[in-house]
């Protein structure tokens, strides 16, 4: 069994050390959609402010800008959004994604 040695901690980590041991097995389907017509009439962007890896960025024309290849897959956007059918959301296709590892 790996883990800590009994009466001793973890190191501390900041965000950034975490982040950079974290990989992306990119799919070239995007298991994200987002509908820019339906996003055209949201005024609260949910997704935007909600996103930990601040993947939803707004443009000037009212839609939204996303990028799947960095999605920790928290499903935060899917669950949040207040659009039906705004954002469509899926695990990505099977040995793709984040991987996220100890070191």
């Amino acid at each position: 069994m790996s883990g800590a040695p009994t009466g001793e901690r973890w190191p501390e980590l900041s965000f950034e050390d975490l982040i950079a041991t974290t990989r992306f097995d990119i799919h070239e389907r995007a298991h994200i959609t987002v509908d820019d017509a339906i996003c055209a009439d949201c005024s609260t962007r949910e997704c935007v402010v909600a996103c930990p890896a601040n993947l939803f960025v707004p443009t000037s024309d009212g839609g939204i800008l996303f990028n799947y290849e960095q999605c920790f897959e928290c499903g935060t956007c899917y669950l949040l959004c207040n659009k039906e059918g705004a954002i469509t959301w899926t695990y990505p296709e099977g040995g793709h994604g984040v991987v996220f590892k100890r070191t």
